[in-house]
């Protein structure tokens, strides 16, 4: 798939009818073309012949290949239509006030000969007002577009000329403009507020060399390159602070306002903004594999994942138009051909106002557009949703399914106990077995591990060998082997040693004491003997019981937690939180298959949602209809694998982000139902002469601003 960007492109409906008659050609594999962006995602080994296609049907479309992400800023600048708000407004302004005047001279006009007066004068506003739909239309005709907007409202105007009807041809004309600038100007508006997300990415970094300092573009710098951040920069790339401290302004990446504290040694991702000190950075990550650069491709392309709602109207819009134009092709003809006292100029003008409304923009423009501002209202509070679709399955979510270390729980593991039960017996040295010592030889043990259990116990045990100057002899430790689940097989110092859990200690055949202690409890046996054991303790973070109530307040009515710890610390939290159930001491594998008897159980017009760490919840990730992650800011494995990313892992990010998945439906439904049934309703007013083309142009274009704007809401989320 590649994506391109579409210039000039200004119609929605045309957008879904060249994504549909593209996907016809058997050398187009897959495409999405999204009005909101003005993009297009395709798979294609031809696409020469693609825009050829493309130009048949909308010749003033341009392609702009986007190279590489260096260039999506360039791209969006080149990105924009010919539509100049400053411009439009003064011609729409001067045609409004000339118009005005010549209605009120009108009966004048009129009296000149063969009424040339008014002829000359209200051709001449309809000229001016009109000359883009005409000239699009002509266009479009040439290539067989006979069903757009510029079609229709030219057929409609020119039949008012030709029926005698000059000033409502000309006022239907600036009408129309009138309508056409505000929807034009809303969209514009609109794709300006999405794109203004998209300038957090970087445009420079400050690279230090020879003494020297270089502005050079992001993509350019190298990894364990230095570069200099000053107060007010940005930070362009992902790295660890060299020198310095500073306030960083996270709002971008994470949707917090309070600023955070940076110091040396400390972790700095790109987007972020240095607020107070000079801050020296050794870049950890190339450009195009930093956090934001992933970010901005995910907002970039979200909507290309298309909601069943958006993809039905764009096929609804294709057979929608062709029947109103077939009922007002009827209603013109059928009346005077069947009953002779009906006037064919009558029966015209009504199929004139038919046709006018016939036009679906209002639905085909306002649904990706809301489904955008969503995702973009999301964005904006550190919320990363990875497509459309995930709004609509988000709106019937029942139930949520937790991960516990990481998510309900900070995952940050420390040692508060030590208990030893060879107190007073003889070590290697002879000397009495301490708490020192079952903590260094279980230190010893996890010493190859990235658990973050086994990363508390060697923290620990840090502490105490800053003090004694003794650390790990790694050439004692042999043998080493992780047993899933269970603990670690390892020989230290010749002597046989297994840390882990109770299981691990029962299939061994240690006679061992099992500990009553809330916590992650890590049992010690050396040469068959127990030990002793570690009590580790996670702590629940601050926000957890404040965003369970809030769920239930919106109607979650099951929150479950699956965990791999002990049935005593879960049965502890699950009571803490007032979860509806939970299941404990689950491996990976297990939590799959308890996820699935989850699944089943539930009803199945109802969603779930499951949220954890990105990282070893992979598999349930992907398994859940849609699955969360607490992206622990920077995360490459929590941005890739969910479809959703909390981008500071707060769990009140998960209520705001069902408030604004439910607002996004609810704008959609409204604008649905509004335009739906103004348009329904002026089809039978038009049809029974209860309606003029003025009118009509109301329920064309007027309809089609109040959806957009209403639709631009979502983005005040």
């Amino acid at each position: 798939m590649k994506k391109y960007y579409l210039k000039n492109l200004d119609c929605a409906n045309c957008a879904a009818n060249i994504e549909a008659s593209l996907k016809k050609l058997e050398y187009v594999r897959s495409i999405s073309i999204d009005f909101s962006s003005a993009s297009m995602f395709i798979d294609t080994d031809f696409i020469d012949k693609v825009v050829e296609e493309m130009k048949k049907k909308e010749p003033d479309i341009e392609v702009l290949e986007k190279e590489s992400f260096q260039n999506v800023k360039i791209a969006n600048e080149k990105n924009k239509t010919d539509f100049n708000p400053h411009i439009e407004l003064w011609i729409t302004v001067i045609c409004v006030i000339v118009y005005i005047l010549a209605l009120i001279f009108n009966k004048k006009l009129q009296e000149t000969p063969f009424m040339i007066g008014s002829w000359i004068v209200f051709v001449s506003i309809y000229l001016v007002a009109g000359w883009r739909v005409l000239l699009k239309a002509f266009k479009n005709i040439r290539h067989g577009g006979f069903f757009d907007e510029n079609f229709l409202m030219t057929i409609a105007t020119l039949g008012a000329f030709a029926i005698g009807e000059l000033p409502e041809a000309a006022g239907v004309m600036i009408f129309f403009k009138v309508g056409s600038y505000l929807q034009e100007l809303s969209i514009f508006r609109s794709r300006r507020s999405i794109k203004a997300l998209l300038e957090i990415r970087p445009d420079y970094a400050n690279v230090v060399h020879n003494a020297q300092i270089f502005q050079v573009s992001p993509e350019e710098v190298d990894i364990d390159s230095e570069i200099i951040v000053k107060p007010g920069e940005k930070i362009p790339l992902d790295g660890e602070i060299i020198s310095g401290s500073s306030q960083l302004d996270t709002s971008a990446l994470t949707g917090e306002s309070i600023p955070k504290i940076a110091n040396e040694k400390d972790s700095v991702l790109a987007g972020m903004i240095n607020l107070t000190g000079l801050l020296r950075i050794k870049v950890t990550k190339h450009f195009a594999e930093s956090s934001i650069a992933k970010i901005l491709e995910m907002v970039e392309n979200a909507t290309h994942k298309k909601a069943k709602t958006e993809m039905f109207f764009t096929t609804f819009a294709r057979y929608y138009t062709p029947v109103i134009v077939g009922i007002a092709l009827l209603t013109a003809l059928l009346p005077p051909l069947l009953m002779n006292d009906q006037l064919f100029s009558d029966w015209i003008y009504r199929a004139l106002v038919i046709l006018v409304i016939s036009c679906p923009c209002a639905l085909v423009v306002s649904i990706p557009l809301t489904y955008f501002g969503g995702i973009g209202a999301a964005s904006r509070k550190g919320i990363l949703i990875k497509g459309s679709s995930f709004i609509d399955s988000l709106n019937r979510v029942r139930t949520i399914v937790f991960d516990k270390t990481g998510t309900l729980t900070k995952g940050v593991f420390q040692v508060t106990k030590i208990k030893n039960y060879l107190s007073g017996k003889s070590n290697t040295s002879s000397l009495p077995f301490t708490d020192n010592d079952l903590l260094q030889i279980t230190a010893e043990a996890e010493a190859h591990s990235n658990h973050p259990i086994a990363l508390s116990i060697l923290k620990a045990y840090s502490d105490i060998i800053d003090k004694k100057n003794e650390p790990i002899d790694y050439s004692v430790i042999k043998d080493y082997q992780e047993l899933a689940g269970k603990g670690i097989s390892v020989n230290i110092r010749e002597k046989k040693v297994l840390v882990g859990n109770a299981k691990l200690m029962s299939e061994n055949n240690i006679d061992f004491v099992i500990s009553e202690d809330i916590g992650t409890i890590v049992y010690t046996a050396i040469d068959g003997v127990f030990a002793g054991h570690i009590v580790i303790s996670d702590e629940l973070k601050e926000d957890s019981t404040i965003a369970i109530k809030r769920l239930r307040d919106m109607g979650i009515h099951s929150i479950q937690m699956l965990t791999g710890d002990n049935l005593m610390i879960a049965e502890d939290l699950s009571k803490k939180l007032s979860l509806d159930s939970f299941y404990s001491e689950l491996l990976p594998e297990d939590k799959v298959e308890k996820l699935e008897q989850i699944i089943e159980t539930k009803n199945k017009k109802e969603k779930l949602v499951y949220v954890g760490d990105g990282i070893n919840d992979a598999p349930v990730i992907a398994l859940a209809d849609v699955g969360i992650s607490m992206g622990s800011l920077g995360s490459d494995a929590a941005i890739e694998t969910a479809d959703v990313v909390i981008m500071n892992d707060s769990l009140n990010k998960i209520p705001d982000l069902l408030r604004i998945s439910k607002k996004t439906r609810n704008i959609i439904i409204q604008n649905v139902t509004f335009a739906l049934s103004v348009k329904i309703l002026f089809l039978i007013l038009g049809i029974s002469d209860h309606a003029s083309i003025w009118e009509a142009v109301f329920a064309d274009v007027g309809v089609a601003l109040i959806a957009v704007l209403n639709a631009m809401r979502i983005m005040k989320t």
